[in-house]
């Protein structure tokens, strides 16, 4: 009852929220850094590293709902349309969360034949809505393969997975290291603080890039989800030099104001002396050129550290005394 009726006055914009239109024509020229990000909001990330070109956990319905008719709706819509999306190398899957894992995107992408790399289990959704089982790779954790030049590990997370009530922890999740030629980017997909990211440091770190998720926490779900000030710090563990919020910004998934997130994730970011790029959604962004934090956002009251906190259990070694 507190999720649908309390909680924040602010879990929605009241204003349109400031995007960056996209069409296919904007990537025709690849990043002279070598590396580039689009982040089109919540967890959907299209990834340019190396020549490569990955779609990370793509959402495009309107609901993030494994069906139609309810569930949240999106704050704005893609600031990418979908039919305008450039050619891909990979879709690169963490979980079967309807947040991250949309029928709608999913049958649109197989209409193009494109390469799927998921999870244990999550190849029997994506052949259920029409994806050739000849382009779907099923990982377990640690395990990797080789796409276009980029190397795909996925690494174990603290979290869960299902899309009903029956299929509970059915399927893997996962955090993947995408590592080419020249950069190496970590996306945490959604997890609880854990060891894991020092584990993932030590095999395959460092990365120039982190892309950990902020939002939709709640002290009852601090075990399958960081939250801010943990976000910073599994982003320190990992030894990322650069840290891209995600997992906030488009649905309203828990009681917490919607800019709450990011307020908080830069307010532990200076604390801890880490560097942050918050692009609009929609922007394209490199990390090489990131400069000081643009705050697109509106100013809303929001909730500190303090007055809410956010710890996962088990982990107090992996905090500085």
């Amino acid at each position: 009852m507190k999720f649908f009726f309390g909680g924040s006055k602010h879990r929605r914009p009241t204003e349109p929220v400031p995007v960056a239109a996209r069409t296919r024509a904007d990537y025709d020229t690849p990043p002279a850094s070598g590396l580039r990000v689009t982040w089109l909001g919540h967890s959907t990330i299209l990834l340019e590293i190396d020549g490569g070109r990955v779609l990370v956990d793509p959402v495009w319905s309107e609901r993030a709902s494994p069906v139609s008719f309810a569930g949240p709706t999106r704050f704005y819509p893609s600031p990418l349309p979908l039919d305008e999306l450039p050619a891909l190398d990979c879709v690169l899957l963490s979980h079967d969360h309807a947040d991250h894992l949309d029928p709608f995107a999913i049958r649109a992408l197989a209409a193009r034949g494109v390469r799927f790399v998921a999870p244990l289990g999550v190849g029997a959704h994506l052949e259920a809505w029409g994806v050739s089982p000849s382009d779907i790779t099923e990982l377990d954790w640690w395990d990797s393969i080789d796409v276009a030049g980029l190397t795909l590990t996925a690494t174990p997370a603290r979290h869960f997975s299902g899309r009903g009530l029956r299929d509970r922890d059915a399927t893997l999740w996962a955090g993947w290291v995408i590592a080419g030629t020249g950069h190496r980017v970590y996306y945490a997909g959604d997890s609880a603080m854990d060891d894991v990211f020092v584990e993932v440091s030590e095999r395959l770190g460092p990365f120039d890039l982190t892309m950990i998720e902020i939002g939709a926490y709640d002290a009852l779900w601090a075990d399958v989800h960081l939250g801010p000030e943990q976000a910073v710090r599994a982003h320190a563990l990992t030894r990322g030099a650069l840290l891209l919020p995600v997992h906030w910004g488009l649905f309203d998934l828990a009681l917490h104001g919607w800019t709450e997130p990011i307020e908080r994730t830069l307010v532990a970011a200076r604390e801890a002396g880490v560097r942050v790029m918050v692009p609009r959604p929609g922007e394209l962004a490199e990390p090489a050129l990131a400069g000081d934090v643009d705050r697109w956002w509106p100013s809303l009251p929001w909730k500190t550290a303090t007055e809410t906190p956010v710890r996962s259990t088990g982990v107090e070694h992996l905090f500085p005394s």
